[in-house]
């Protein structure tokens, strides 16, 4: 299950990007713009999203996805269910969100770093060599 600390771990990998807390939910921001938000108990990310493609994203997976409540629905807003994505998907949502609130410029500047993995012929850092009969 996706955590506020995954969120938060990719987040802050992007440019400009700020974290804040109000009202006891965390929020990631470029500039005063939230792009991201996390409920109270954690199960549900709030994250930017074209309003005209919300009713496709939300019907095509309503297990998964969910409309902001009243007031928020005028804003470019939809809501996931941390519990129903992987990390790859988390990274999507908040990449593609983060895309909609910073300069096109940056956007287009900005590529995302793969998690490092180890060369191939070599063992990570600190592992013991084990030697195989032949």
């Amino acid at each position: 299950m996706i955590t506020i600390d995954d969120v938060r771990k990719f987040a802050m990998t992007l440019p400009r990007t700020t974290e804040g807390m109000v009202g006891g939910r965390v929020k990631f921001y470029v500039g005063r713009i939230v792009y991201v938000s996390c409920s109270h108990d954690g199960t549900v990310m709030g994250f930017g999203f074209p309003k005209e493609e919300r009713d496709w994203l939300v019907g095509g997976s309503p297990e998964k996805f969910m409309l902001p409540s009243g007031g928020d629905l005028r804003y470019h807003w939809v809501l996931v269910r941390l519990a129903a994505i992987d990390e790859t998907e988390m990274h999507e949502l908040v990449l593609d969100a983060w895309r909609m609130v910073v300069p096109k410029r940056v956007a287009l500047a900005f590529t995302p770093r793969p998690d490092p993995e180890p060369q191939a012929g070599r063992a990570p850092k600190g592992a013991r060599r084990v030697r195989r009969p032949d």
